[in-house]
Parts: structure tokens; C-alpha cells; sequence
């Protein structure tokens, strides 16, 4: 059923701009006729996360310090695609990118709104398969340590809070249901 949008935008203007993203407030009333602010952050790019898995269900962690969180991090292999760029087109090369793993088998596991209270940010979420290694090609920014670990040991840490990031939690426990249910063999 489709629902009806209950807020009411009287005026927007852009507070802030740069390459990745757009920031507008907008002066709304809300859902029950109150007058506020709404902001809205606008990413220009997809975010892409990929979770390689070989035969043997090892997986691979790529770890980075984040500016924003101002502490290291273990995630799956991910960044940004650019919106005209077909999603799977930019998993291969974020995969390439930061692991040198290429994958002869993908699948997308999820699409998710990664936080819709404030922003209009979405994830593609892929699983990739019977993996080659080659050579990685970090970006500049990225100060990459790649950890390859059994699957189970990356849902472990998962568990004990050891890994927080959004797209890396969710695709963990996405692939971790599809092997309890017997879609991965």
C-alpha cells in the first residue's frame, strides 16, 4: 500500500557541498502541522560492500583507520560507486582495488538505506565466489592492512562487537543465514 507523504516542505537551501556529498535543510511542517527544520545529507556515490569467500569459507578483512570515527576498523572489502556505473561493475573493482582478489561468481546479497533518518545513502551488498588473487591497488587515502580469516572467525567477531560497521555487520549475518539455510554450500 502506498502511503502518502505527511510533511510539508515550505523551503529548502543547500548549507554545505563537496564531491561526495550535498548537504539541505529544509523548513517543513511536520506529520502534525508543527513547523521545524529537517536536514538531509545526499550522497553522490553508492556505497558497495563485497564479501569474498573461497572454497575453503575463509573470508577477507580489510582494516583502516577511520577519520570520522577516529579509530581503527575491520570491515569487508568496500567503497563508493558512481551513481551512472552499474553497482556489480563497481564491486569488482573496489574488490580489486583493496584485496587484489577477483571473483569468478557474484551475487548481490542486500540493498540497504544505511541511515534514513538523515540521509538518502544506499549500500549494494555483494557476495563474491571462487576468487583469484592478484594485486591490490589501494587509493591513496587508504592505508590498507587485508587480514584473510576462516568466515566463522568473522562472524565471531561480529558477535563480540569487534566489528562494527554497518555494511560489513549486515553482510556478515546476511551470509551467515544463507549458510544455515543452504543457499552457500
Amino acid at each position: 500500500m502506498e502511503k502518502v507523504n505527511p510533511w510539508t516542505i515550505n523551503d529548502q537551501h543547500q548549507v554545505y557541498e563537496n564531491p561526495w556529498i550535498r548537504v539541505t535543510e529544509f523548513d517543513v511542517l511536520n506529520p502534525a502541522g508543527g513547523k521545524g527544520i529537517y536536514g538531509k545529507v545526499h550522497f553522490k556515490h553508492i556505497a558497495i560492500g563485497i564479501l569474498p569467500l573461497d572454497e575453503d569459507y575463509n573470508t577477507y578483512l580489510v582494516g583502516q583507520y577511520r577519520f570520522t570515527l577516529d579509530q581503527y576498523s575491520w570491515e569487508i572489502p568496500e567503497g563508493g560507486g558512481a551513481l551512472g556505473v552499474p553497482p556489480l561493475d563497481s564491486a569488482k573493482r573496489e574488490l580489486k582495488e583493496e584485496t587484489g582478489l577477483e571473483a569468478a561468481y557474484w551475487e548481490n546479497i542486500l540493498t540497504m538505506h544505511l541511515s534514513n533518518s538523515c540521509s538518502d545513502e544506499i549500500s549494494e551488498i555483494f557476495l563474491a565466489r571462487h576468487l583469484s588473487q592478484g594485486a591490490s591497488m589501494p587509493e591513496e587515502t587508504e592505508q590498507l592492512t587485508v587480514k584473510k580469516l576462516s568466515f566463522e572467525e568473522a562472524y565471531q567477531m561480529v558477535i563480540k562487537k569487534e566489528i562494527t560497521d554497518a555494511i560489513s555487520v549486515a553482510a556478515i549475518l546476511q551470509v551467515k543465514l544463507m549458510m544455515l539455510d543452504g543457499r552457500i554450500s
